[in-house]
């Protein structure tokens, strides 16, 4: 019996070292670091990104669009001389340039709502970040409690041994003294083993709850862990009367982001149902070109000559005269056009409207627009569920608190009753008015009472606690 208290001192010691060697954590820092760490977490973020960027598309579909392209051709047989646009049977290579783009000008508010949705749809992606955040938040304070719980219960089972282990010397030296029989040591002697035995139940539970809170952090198991433990006392709690569930919900219904995201996402998709139905109706659209071509088989004047060349003959008596005109021919000669200067000479620019009239689209358009009604519809019947599951929460947690507080009360009267009892009976035994054994029962009623009352108080401050987070006030110890 004395090894093994010997090995349990040895054992809560080098946990004790361990854990001195490592960092302290609160529940600020636990939950700061599981939000910056947890995956759920950086996916909300990451779909808050993507739906960001959806939002600067939209916008940037209020600018022209701007194009470069440019093609190079080997022309065989009968082509289009791209030019001279006419018909040759000259081989030929040819290259072309154009820049060319557009804008749209109207389109019955389409681009507009679309940017509407976008935005909206961009605060309901950062609503549930915010949220994902709570649900990470509740399960770490969760674990949390968990483990102060279990330090808690390590520190009744300690105390225990230590009673038990000091009414065991007391009573092997009435054995030996001869006022005692040696069944009352024996009897204390499997008390002390049952006592050992729950404290390494609950040092074995704390390295559990341990486990666990890690796991949620996505901490390395291997790691030192210990949490702060603060004055469970001293955790503010609010009353309950602020936290009758009607007032609650109505807090609720601004501050959750569940219901904050829902009702972007119904007015995001509002915006939605305009912009499909903008799509049924023209839109005015202005477009431009620049463009140019080169033929390496184009030729130019490069230089020219004037003549004057006869035109007839007159027949004067028996005598011909050639006639000239008045002014003289001029005869160009021709070589290769060089290549910036083909792209000089052709050089072409257009500015123009474009209307277009959806006519028959194979009901893409419409069933488009049907679908964004269903889409509006089915976000309003989600939010009204939302609030209904928000509400039934609420009001059952608010029944759990005053449950949880109920039994935490009773739990503190049991303990002060089981304390008297224990105090009387420890008299009572030094007095040898008592058994070894109703001493044990005694000892063990007030244990379990304790370990009752710890459990009850835990559950009553984070179930209050969950109260006060549906209110909008985070959790906080």
């Amino acid at each position: 019996m004395r090894k093994l208290i010997a090995i349990i001192i040895c054992i809560s010691s080098t946990q004790v070292k361990a854990q001195s060697t490592s960092d302290k954590w609160d529940l600020r820092k636990c939950v700061e670091y599981a939000v910056k760490n947890n995956i759920s977490v950086k996916q909300a973020d990451i779909q808050a990104r993507i739906t960001a960027l959806q939002l600067k598309q939209n916008k940037l579909f209020q600018y022209p669009t701007t194009a470069f392209n440019t093609n190079g051709n080997l022309q065989l047989g009968r082509s289009i001389d791209p030019t001279t646009n006419q018909f040759t049977t000259t081989e030929l290579i040819s290259q072309s340039y154009a820049l060319q783009g557009g804008m749209l000008l109207y389109n019955w508010g389409r681009l507009k709502n679309s940017i509407a949705a976008a935005q909206l749809s961009t605060q309901a992606a950062l609503a549930d970040i915010e949220k994902t955040v709570n649900d990470v938040s509740l399960t770490v304070a969760n674990y949390y409690l968990n483990v102060l719980a279990a330090k808690q219960q390590i520190d009744i089972a300690n105390v225990q041994v230590k009673q038990t282990n000091a009414q065991l010397d007391i009573t092997k030296k009435k054995v030996n003294a001869g006022a005692l029989p040696e069944l009352n040591q024996v009897q204390l002697e499997a008390q002390l083993a049952t006592d050992s035995s729950n404290l390494i139940t609950a040092q074995s539970n704390y390295e559990l709850n341990i486990l666990s809170l890690k796991g949620a952090l996505s901490i390395d198991a291997a790691t030192p862990f210990e949490v702060i433990t603060p004055t469970l006392d001293k955790i503010p709690l609010e009353s309950l009367l602020n936290l009758q569930p009607d007032i609650v919900y109505q807090l609720a219904l601004t501050t959750q982001p569940l219901q904050k995201g829902d009702s972007l996402r119904i007015k995001a998709a509002e915006k939605s149902l305009l912009a499909n139905k903008s799509a049924l109706y023209p839109s005015l659209s202005a477009n431009y070109v620049f463009a140019s071509a080169f033929n390496n088989k184009a030729i130019e004047p490069i230089g020219s000559t004037q003549i004057l060349p006869p035109i007839g003959t007159v027949k004067v008596g028996s005598t011909d005269y050639n006639v000239f005109p008045l002014n003289p021919y001029t005869v160009y000669t021709y070589g290769k056009s060089g290549y910036f200067s083909q792209l000089n000479n052709n050089f072409s620019q257009s500015i123009g409207l474009s209307l277009s009239v959806p006519i028959f689209s194979n009901g893409q358009r419409k069933i488009t627009y049907e679908q964004s009604k269903l889409t509006l519809k089915n976000a309003q019947l989600q939010n009204q569920q939302d609030n209904l599951t928000l509400k039934n929460n609420i009001y059952t947690s608010y029944i759990n608190v005053v449950t949880s507080l109920q039994k935490y009360n009773a739990s503190i009267r049991a303990v002060e009753s089981a304390q008297k009892a224990y105090d009387f009976a420890q008299k009572r035994y030094e007095n040898g008015l008592l058994s070894t054994y109703d001493l044990i029962v005694t000892q063990n009623s007030l244990t379990t009472a304790k370990l009752q009352q710890l459990a009850n108080q835990y559950d009553y401050v984070f179930k209050i606690k969950l109260l006060e987070f549906y209110k909008g006030q985070g959790i906080k110890l």
